[in-house]
């Protein structure tokens, strides 16, 4: 894909929210926001994918309290069209299959958002 810019999209960014209820160790929640990441990413159209590359990827990751946080955000996300994806573990090492651990964002125009996660905290 080729990075070079161009003059739309003003402001992108990536979301991570994980699901703290989980207590995960680290290295298995360093695999499910990287889950989360790639597959919002390929969710999101290509002229906003190359803003995001080239303005250098950035994101941030937030904790939410439970899995309904995640699928009431995943919804709304749904609702204003902005690129989500919902992680649900293989169920192969430490988790149940299926038990959601995180949801990823965009990239997506940072104030939409904003306006859906500015509630939680950081991880």
């Amino acid at each position: 894909m080729d990075v070079e810019t161009h003059d739309s999209t003003p402001g992108v960014k990536q979301v991570i929210i994980v699901n703290n209820a989980l207590k995960l160790p680290k290295g298995k929640l360093a695999a499910q926001v990287a889950h989360a990441a790639v597959a919002a990413f390929l969710e999101a159209d290509e002229p906003v994918q190359r803003d995001w590359l080239a303005d250098g990827m950035p994101k941030i990751v937030l904790k939410a309290d439970d899995e309904e946080k995640l699928l009431a955000l995943e919804a709304l996300a749904q609702a204003q069209a902005i690129p989500a994806y919902l992680v649900a573990d293989a169920g192969k090492t430490v988790l149940a299959e299926g038990t959601i651990t995180c949801l990823g964002l965009g990239p997506a125009v940072e104030d939409a958002l904003d306006a859906l996660t500015g509630d939680l905290k950081l991880l």
